[in-house]
């Protein structure tokens, strides 16, 4: 990227407060209260977003039924559908910069990587689905010749969905999307801390012609607005990306309400696995620096475990060390720095709270581990790598969500497998070596939902997102997302 004069033309623009939108309307909050964004570049104050409470989400399911019931939107022919997606697609597109920068002011993901991730990917998704829902075809079921079984797809009502702060846009569209072009109505909580880039999307949203009230966003802390989103009896399906322990409570609150599916995407600990007969030690090494410190390790599916075959560990592990001293770390709207701002101080001093963690359970740190540039008031840490690094230690077993890389060794195959499966997680994974044998028998032995081989971390709209074990249930992405949204009806008739 050479070109900042977009970015220089959006950094400092002034973010009027913002509220919830409902129904089509902007609309604050029933009690007033609001919460402070504090931008992690600097930690200064952007702006305010309403703190919404039951009330709220109230107005915003209400909203999003009338419009389901009405057929507004659900019951639109499929082509008025697909255009105003597309339509969609196009607009974000054009207001990529706008939501680029803003998403980065709120977030503190490097600009390099959001303005690809976040209105890229979004764009991507909308357009996807929105090709995608007139190619759907119900079944004919292999019945008698004296009955005929119709079995079609129709649309759940309404969705809810929770996404976190680390890509909002990203994982917004990959819930928002399917659901849209299913014909359900959403209701959609961001995190506290990134909720700007969301709110900007439902506005384009309606200037592609989605009807009000089918797209609704509601602002506020996860523990209040949230909980009454995953409480709340008129809500048919909850989309959930977080921490396991926030998917726990999802999962209690729909058998405390009325049983609303609930899909859970809980995040990962995913193994980088080095053979030492890897085609490119050199190319794997700079997918394993990329793999954990991109976007200050504010991903999923960050190869935060470096299995290293024991007879190139040291020399592997020098190049993965001077990889990460080559980064630079800064403000994320400077298009020289590879690593952005940890998203909010909270996580920043779980971050370091991990670093002290790891030294005392007797894995070496080999490079980072200190908070930097704390002059400019900014979230930032160095990227961190630990070596000898155990599977029973905390950071072999926890997922952090920050900059830290542990080092294991391993001798064979066997070992590795047993090493990468060795957490609660199976979320992702990467495997390197010139052995096609190889490659597929650890396809299949590694528990995680998707496998990258000779490389870590490419994907796109087309492929599945999800996990195994309390890495969660149900996916993202490709048409396998429109399950999730849809129920299946079927009609027996009677032909005799």
């Amino acid at each position: 990227m050479t070109d900042t004069t977009p970015i220089d033309a959006l950094k400092n623009n002034v973010i009027a407060p913002q509220v919830h939108l409902i129904a089509g309307r902007s609309e604050p909050s029933q009690d007033g209260a609001v919460l402070d964004v504090l931008s992690p570049r600097d930690g200064r104050q952007l702006t305010t977003i309403a703190d919404g409470g039951s009330d709220d989400v109230d107005r915003a399911v209400a909203s999003a039924r009338r419009c389901f019931d009405n057929g507004a939107w659900s019951q639109m022919a499929l082509g008025g559908r697909k255009n105003i997606l597309i339509r969609l697609a196009e607009l974000i597109e054009e207001h990529a910069w706008e939501l680029a920068v803003l998403g980065v002011r709120d977030n503190g993901t490097e600009i390099n990587m959001a303005l690809k991730a976040e209105p890229g990917s979004a764009a991507s998704t909308f357009r996807y689905y929105a090709e995608a829902i007139d190619k759907v075809y119900g079944e004919i079921a292999p019945t008698t010749q004296q009955i005929l079984g119709l079995i079609e797809r129709e649309p759940m009502g309404v969705v809810a969905a929770i996404v976190p702060w680390n890509f909002p846009l990203m994982i917004g569209a990959w819930k928002i999307a399917p659901a849209l072009a299913a014909g359900n109505s959403v209701v959609i909580k961001p995190a506290e801390t990134a909720s700007l880039s969301l709110l900007r999307l439902a506005q384009i949203a309606l200037e592609a012609g989605l009807p009000p009230g089918v797209l609704n966003v509601v602002t506020g802390r996860g523990e209040i607005a949230g909980e009454a989103l995953a409480l709340h009896n008129d809500v048919d399906i909850l989309a959930f990306t977080g921490s396991g322990a926030v998917g726990r409570r999802l999962l209690e609150y729909s058998a405390r309400s009325n049983l609303k599916q609930v899909y859970l995407e809980l995040g990962g600990k995913s193994p980088n696995i080095i053979f030492s007969d890897a085609p490119d030690l050199e190319k794997a090494a700079a997918a394993a620096v990329n793999g954990i410190f991109r976007n200050s390790g504010q991903v999923c599916v960050s190869g935060s475990r470096l299995l290293v075959q024991r007879d190139i560990y040291r020399e592997f592990l020098s190049r993965v060390v001077e990889g990460a001293a080559q980064l630079k770390v800064g403000d994320p709207l400077d298009v020289t720095s590879n690593i952005g701002a940890v998203n909010n101080l909270q996580q920043l001093e779980k971050n370091l709270n991990y670093v002290a963690i790891a030294e005392r359970e007797g894995a070496k740190r080999c490079s980072g581990g200190e908070r930097i540039l704390s002059e400019t008031g900014g979230y930032y840490m160095q990227p961190t790598v630990f070596s000898d690094v155990t599977a029973d230690m905390r950071i072999a077993r926890e997922e952090i969500f920050g900059p830290i890389l542990g080092v294991t060794p391993f001798d064979d195959e066997a070992e590795a497998v047993s090493i990468a499966n060795a957490t609660d997680y199976g979320l992702a994974a990467g495997v390197w070596t010139s052995n096609l044998t190889t490659a597929h028998r650890m396809i299949r032995s590694i528990k995680a939902g998707v496998v990258h081989v000779n490389c870590y971390g490419g994907t796109d709209i087309t492929v599945p997102m999800g996990g195994m074990k309390q890495s969660g249930n149900g996916y993202d992405k490709s048409l396998h997302a429109l399950e999730k949204y849809s129920a299946l009806k079927t009609a027996w008739i009677d032909l005799g």
